[in-house]
């Protein structure tokens, strides 16, 4: 009798925790909701148009390996923005100086490194546009903007479409001013992992959504939260990301908790556990397979291993070993 109260007590306690979570969740989309602004989407539509005028405009575009990708390269792109701000601030309205036309800097160069495309913006700028892929797909394109008042200073972030939540001014004030190069890459880091991560969980929601309770992440998805529903016992999984730029998980918890309505299995984690308190199980296999592989991948090899490890753990030969 003491135990029945006990599982009740204990089923009474998990329900609240489920709602005041769901109530959570719900301010959390809404949060997410309100953040997204039209005037980020109008900053988004205005830089999009500028990038693609550049690209129209530009008279070769250079694809660059990662050796050529080099801090004296930055240095030459610098160089032809602030070049070009000169010879149109010393040019007099409809002069056309041939002379000036035919100096290499005036060309219009864009380059293209991995995931990043590096073009010349007017007024000192020099634009990034990131494009983001999963799985060989293409995804959204994100843009940075970079300006300088002169060759000599620092360059500084004016503008971007960065996720709010992805620390982009952080990186600037880390590498920027000492590193320009590195902000870029590390920018471009950040904004493919989280589309990679985004993008696992959406995968899972839409092959084993009926599968799938109680889903929770992050914005930055760096947290990635859900249960497993559809056997004798509730499967907890719990990711949790290290660093912004990785797209495995760093720290797993895998939880197998038998439920109430299973006399047998709840009597058998009583016997083995000499106790009254109602304890999960770690499923290790599960968890190995999340940290090596892809969310999707991992899912898929827990499910197809799930049944025969529960009865392992759970089954009465089991317990008396």
């Amino acid at each position: 009798m003491r135990k029945n109260n006990f599982l009740q007590d204990e089923e009474s306690r998990l329900d609240l925790a489920r709602t005041k979570f769901a109530s959570v969740l719900k301010r959390h989309g809404e949060l997410a909701e309100r953040l997204s602004r039209d005037s980020d989407k109008m900053v988004f539509e205005r830089l999009q148009r500028e990038f693609e005028a550049a690209r129209v405009s530009q008279t070769q575009e250079i694809c660059l390996d990662g050796e050529q990708w080099n801090d004296g390269l930055l240095a030459t792109i610098r160089e032809r923005v602030h070049m070009e701000v000169e010879r149109k601030t010393m040019q007099l309205p409809g002069e056309v100086s041939m002379m000036t036309n035919q100096l290499p800097f005036h060309d219009k160069v864009t380059y293209k490194v991995a995931n990043k495309v590096i073009c010349c913006l007017g007024g000192a700028r020099i634009g990034i546009l990131y494009e983001t892929s999963f799985a060989g797909e293409p995804c959204e394109v994100f843009h940075c903007v970079l300006e300088s008042k002169s060759f000599l200073e620092k360059m500084t972030v004016v503008e971007h479409t960065v996720p709010f939540f992805l620390p982009i001014r952080e990186a600037e004030n880390e590498f920027l001013s000492s590193n320009a190069m590195k902000f870029i890459d590390h920018v471009g880091e950040l904004l493919q992992a989280f589309v990679d991560r985004r993008e696992q969980v959406r995968l899972i929601k839409e092959l084993y959504g009926n599968q799938i309770k109680e889903l929770y992440n992050s914005l930055p998805y760096h947290l990635v939260e859900f249960v497993i529903d559809d056997y004798n016992c509730k499967v907890t999984v719990s990711l949790r990301y290290a660093d912004l730029v990785s797209i495995l998980p760093t720290a797993v918890s895998v939880l197998a908790w038998p439920k109430q309505s299973d006399s047998l299995t709840m009597t058998t984690v009583m016997s083995r556990r000499s106790t009254n308190k109602f304890v999960p199980e770690r499923l290790s296999y599960a968890e190995d397979a999340l940290k090596i592989m892809s969310l999707p991948e991992a899912y898929a090899e827990i499910v197809l291993n799930l049944s025969q490890a529960l009865q392992e753990i759970f089954s009465p030969d089991s317990s008396s070993a």
